[in-house]
């Protein structure tokens, strides 16, 4: 009862972040509360027992995003221009979005079942090569890593978390490049200066 009521809770603070990030205007603003809303996830995957994602999660979303979003608030203004052109049809569309896929959840298997086929397909290979308790008499153990995560992404999932990694750092280098060339003198004048009105986001 005590884990539905914090897993309950941090959902209500997740759609209360969201909602304020939505209607906020002042872009700095926004970007404090998308890093809450990373913190509030990071808790939220804790209390999941998904330790792994939380700390990626805080260092990702609440870290590395918040730095790159405050610097584009730097360069573009600190205020979103109001847009002249109705929501209705992109509400239309994420309402019908939003309701094919929570009705398609009632065909997935029920969350923990040991009998799920996720749970049949390869991971009990994983224990048995992994945890001395899973693995038949007298077999040797193929990882001796400590904590079975580590063991799926460093060993059997190895070359995708490589390509991962790579990802992340050439989309690193591209942003700050691109933060670099817009600070760069333009030929025959000075420097773009920042909004002063704030106005620059659109």
């Amino acid at each position: 009862m005590m884990e539905s009521t914090v897993d309950f809770a941090l959902l209500g603070l997740l759609a209360i972040t969201a909602f304020g990030v939505l209607r906020m205007r002042n872009l700095v603003a926004v970007v404090m509360l998308m890093g809450i809303y990373s913190f509030l996830s990071a808790a939220l995957f804790v209390v999941l027992d998904a330790v792994d994602v939380a700390f990626t999660e805080v260092a990702v979303g609440a870290g590395v995003s918040t730095i790159l979003a405050l610097g584009t608030v730097a360069l573009v203004g600190t205020r979103q221009k109001r847009r002249k052109h109705s929501p209705v049809l992109p509400l239309f569309i994420v309402l019908v979005t939003g309701g094919m896929l929570v009705y398609g959840t009632y065909d997935l298997p029920r969350w923990g079942e040991p009998d799920n086929p996720v749970h049949r397909h390869v991971a009990p290979e994983y224990l048995a090569d992994q945890v001395p308790l899973a693995a038949e008499p007298g077999e040797a153990l193929a990882v001796h890593i400590p904590n079975i995560v580590t063991t799926v992404l460093a060993s059997y999932r190895g070359y995708d978390t490589l390509g991962e990694t790579t990802v992340v750092f050439a989309a690193m280098v591209g942003v700050l490049t691109l933060f670099v060339g817009s600070r760069r003198p333009r030929r025959g004048g000075r420097p773009p200066a920042d909004d002063e009105d704030g106005d620059g986001a659109s």
